[in-house]
């Protein structure tokens, strides 16, 4: 794998720590600013929302920049808007600053997807994608635990302090490992545009909204659930979010590695054992050792359909990958929304803090069913030999390149 992956994967690190983070210090926030749990989510929707709005308007924006300089312009609004939310006097600001880090997001991934598949050979494209990935994923091992460790130790404010300072780490190993790379040549917006037109492109990103959204339903609230319902003590959040983060870890390596070979059947498992784990989540998160178990799990499952549904975007977006691959960041994050609200709603109306694991599994349940239909649509394609949503049946296989 070239050494520029690993430049794209400290970009992914801070931001998956920023982006993370926030689940364990979730109750410290509400506290200081005087706002409910459910209120204090709305930070976890904004930044989300923020992904969906951030994706394609910075993506269109680095059609016209260096991809290199794209990158690391993205990366310095990153540290801009966690400094923000570090001094933020009040919850309102807060939000602004969440939002502000959140706009470079998608287009990172989205733009870091499409550069990390490019630099491999096509069998390997999976894998790379995982590769950057990984930088998010390894957040949740070491930059999100201790993240919140520092903020219930030291204060919140201090944990996006350090996030900042990941970013312009991030920044310097872009500037340092990425190779000067052009901008895309005879780009145009309409072109790019045109992947959409693809249905096998918009069930995709369906999939990934509700499946990934799934996960979020129960992990943004798994500080108040773990202290709530599980019994455990506040700082064992801490070592909670690690074994969240090594099932993602794990179930990230897993989803490239068999990407590569069984795209679909890979999505099949990952999306139905993820839906009923998040049921059993309602019964496990009662008792500490199953609890724990559980969020493993759930990390490994959940992060197993990312490689898959990220390489399935880019093979159906044959010739303008780069800002449907953005916007199906954008869609990732668009299911984080979502359920995070929706599991607001469910708490807020009384049903107690482990009501959001059946939203998450009646999410990743109707994720399952559309990648059947997904699968279903694309064989009877195949069978006729024709293609009413764009493209030749062996261009939609292929991932083209810029």
């Amino acid at each position: 794998m070239p050494l520029a992956l690993l430049a794209l994967a400290i970009g992914a690190f801070g931001i998956g720590t920023t982006e993370f983070v926030i689940m364990g210090l979730l109750p410290q926030v509400a506290g200081d600013f005087g706002v409910s749990i459910p209120t204090a989510g709305l930070l976890v929707t904004g930044y989300a929302l923020g992904v969906v709005i951030g994706a394609p308007l910075m993506t269109v924006l680095g059609t016209k920049i260096p991809r290199k300089r794209m990158l690391m312009l993205l990366m310095g609004l990153f540290v801009l808007g966690n400094l923000l939310s570090a001094v933020a006097p009040t919850f309102s600001v807060m939000l602004i600053g969440r939002v502000v880090a959140s706009l470079a997001h998608g287009a990172f991934f989205g733009i870091g997807s499409v550069v990390a598949a490019e630099l491999v050979a096509p069998d390997k494209k999976a894998g790379a994608i995982a590769m950057m990935f990984t930088g998010l994923t390894v957040a949740n091992v070491v930059g999100v635990p201790l993240g919140t460790l520092v903020g219930q130790s030291l204060g919140w404010r201090f944990t996006f302090a350090v996030v900042a300072g990941l970013g312009v780490i991030g920044l310097a190993g872009i500037a340092k490992l990425v190779p000067d790379l052009p901008k895309p040549e005879g780009v145009r917006l309409r072109h790019e545009l045109a992947a959409f037109k693809n249905t096998q492109v918009l069930l995709a990103m369906a999939m990934t909204v509700l499946g990934f959204g799934g996960v979020f339903a129960a992990i943004t609230y798994i500080a108040p659930m773990m202290t709530h319902v599980a019994g455990f003590a506040d700082g064992s959040v801490t070592w909670l979010l690690v074994l969240f983060g090594l099932g993602m870890v794990g179930g990230n390596l897993v989803g490239g590695k068999f990407a590569d070979r069984a795209l679909m059947p890979m999505l099949y498992v990952s999306l139905g054992a993820l839906a009923v784990v998040l049921a059993l989540f309602t019964v496990t998160a009662h008792n500490k050792f199953a609890a724990a178990v559980t969020i493993a799990l759930i990390g490994a499952l959940g992060f197993a359909t990312v490689p898959p549904l990220q390489k399935r975007v880019l093979d159906q977006a044959h010739g303008a990958p780069t800002l449907a691959s953005a916007v199906n960041i954008g869609a990732f994050n668009l299911g984080n929304a979502l359920s995070a609200w929706l599991g607001g709603i469910v708490i807020a109306a009384g049903l107690g803090y482990t009501a959001p694991n059946w939203v998450g599994a009646v999410l990743a349940a109707a994720a399952l069913v559309l990648a059947i239909l997904s699968a279903a649509l694309e064989r009877r394609t195949d069978v006729h030999g024709t293609v009413v949503t764009g493209g030749l049946p062996s261009e939609r296989r292929t991932v083209a390149h810029h």
